[in-house]
């Protein structure tokens, strides 16, 4: 079994997720996922340490560069131990819906041990009806969340029975010998200088990629368009009743839908599930902020949208390979279906014009910046006036069941942080022809999530029962 090589050095992507790191603004991702029936703990512990050999990185702890030259280092950590990664959450009475997704928002506030590798597991057993629960967490910095779903590959089986393991070799976990003084301080030189020459052959490839883009005639009848979406990467974005200081408390309430719904509303408006989700989050959005007594007249949301540019050939290996656009839909569409048909249109024009790798090429521009000023901006960052409204990352997972330790997975919430004056995000995850929604809000910034949670629901309701509608009129003139 071939695994992609893993990088010593931490790459500028994703050194920043630590740099940016704060008690208000914890950068990991997780999830909390429901099993049909009862886990014990010493079995899920020697369950992921017989497959710790097919992910060395969570062996693996940050180690700062010693000179403060260079990004850090991921080394070994000698005094590993599973026990301090997989943990077991007692209650004595039956814990409900309520509970988990409290129990969740507390694990989700809490900011990582750097002094270990950065993933944690949470297992609670005594859920309502028999179930189980399991929390997870990991750094933003090792993962993005296409590659986290190449982790779920690893750690769940596809029946109950399980999948062989692959054999440990000696190449699994290669260890690198300790290096000396003048080795190390050579060593962050020639890495600083590696990443810097990276990023910026990044950067000029990024802008030869622009120069030929927009010489294409196809591209060029869509100038217009990009310059209309361009100012939303570079400017803060019209505060929303969610936009505010954050305290890092972390608040969540989850929905889930059929994915089959989610196909039937896009095949009779013509567009994707994307456009699905855009439409449904931008329209929850537009009512909440009507509750809340704000005009939505030329009042627009911008969302955060995590594009991965992961190729297939690197598919496996871990850390961030994503860009991000900036969507802007206005708040005061009178109906759904010219709400729909606007995403659409929006999506389509950003994705025949490779927007996503264009702006790629400004956060190039970024990470030429040396390691020691990226450290020391990521220190004093603070953003009063935010250039984003909510993050909306939606990840496509696997739509067969999964089974760990021999028990059906059930239900899949995932989780993106929130922070930087975003009190709002929503995280979607498709798996076993359901897409479930994980909302995150800062209790600071956003107090009410389960009133938007209430409102997400009546607007996938309203958009379903309109589709539907349509769909019988269509056949009721074609019969």
């Amino acid at each position: 079994m071939s695994k992609p090589r893993l990088n010593h050095r931490l790459s500028s992507l994703d050194a920043t997720f630590l740099y940016l790191e704060k008690k208000e603004c914890p950068l990991h991702i997780g999830s909390t996922s429901v099993f049909e029936g009862k886990i014990a703990i010493g079995d899920l512990r020697k369950h992921i340490e017989e497959r710790l050999h097919l992910i060395p990185r969570y062996q693996q702890k940050v180690v700062p560069d010693p000179f403060n030259i260079a990004h850090p280092t991921w080394e070994f950590d000698e005094d590993f131990d599973i026990n301090n990664h997989i943990f077991e959450i007692k209650s004595r009475k039956k814990i409900t819906d309520e509970d988990l997704t409290r129990i969740a928002g507390e694990k989700m506030t809490d900011v990582m041990d750097r002094n270990k590798p950065l993933w944690e597991l949470f297992l609670i057993n005594n859920i309502e009806g028999g179930k189980s629960a399991m929390i997870a967490k990991v750094h933003h910095c090792m993962v993005d969340g296409i590659s986290g779903v190449d982790l779920i590959k690893i750690m769940f089986d596809i029946t109950p029975e399980g999948t062989p393991i692959p054999p440990k070799s000696e190449n699994n976990t290669p260890k690198p010998p300790k290096q000396d003084a003048t080795r190390k301080f050579f060593d962050s030189l020639l890495g600083s200088f590696e990443e810097g020459m990276n990023r910026f052959m990044e950067m000029q490839a990024g802008m030869l990629y622009m120069a030929s883009s927009i010489a294409n005639p196809k591209t060029a009848e869509k100038l217009p368009q990009m310059a209309e979406v361009l100012p939303a990467a570079v400017t803060p974005a019209p505060l929303l009743p969610f936009n505010g200081e954050c305290s890092g408390e972390r608040r969540l309430a989850w929905s889930e839908f059929s994915f089959t719904d989610a196909r039937l509303v896009k095949n009779v408006l013509k567009g994707t599930v994307n456009d699905v989700v855009l439409t449904v989050l931008s329209e929850s959005v537009s009512r909440y902020v009507a509750e809340h007594g704000l005009d939505l007249e030329e009042r627009i949301v911008r969302f955060m949208v995590p594009v991965s540019l992961r190729q297939k050939n690197q598919r496996g290996a871990l850390g961030n390979l994503i860009s991000i656009l900036p969507v802007e839909i206005p708040l005061d569409f009178e109906d759904l279906p010219s709400r729909f048909q606007f995403v659409n249109e929006k999506t389509a024009m950003m994705k025949e014009t490779k927007l996503a790798e264009g702006l790629l090429t400004v956060g190039a521009m970024y990470s030429v910046t040396p390691a020691p000023l990226q450290s020391a901006l990521g220190q004093i960052a603070n953003l009063p006036f935010p250039p984003f409204n909510l993050v909306a990352t939606n990840v496509p997972g696997p739509q067969i069941p999964l089974y760990l330790v021999g028990q059906k997975m059930l239900k899949h919430y995932p989780y993106v942080p929130v922070g930087y004056g975003l009190g709002l995000g929503c995280a979607i995850f498709s798996y076993n022809k359901d897409l479930y929604f994980g909302l995150v809000s800062d209790a600071k910034a956003m107090s009410d999530v389960e009133r938007f949670k209430e409102i997400l629901d009546e607007t996938f309701a309203d958009l379903l029962n309109l589709v539907t509608e349509l769909e019988e009129k269509s056949s009721a003139a074609n019969g």
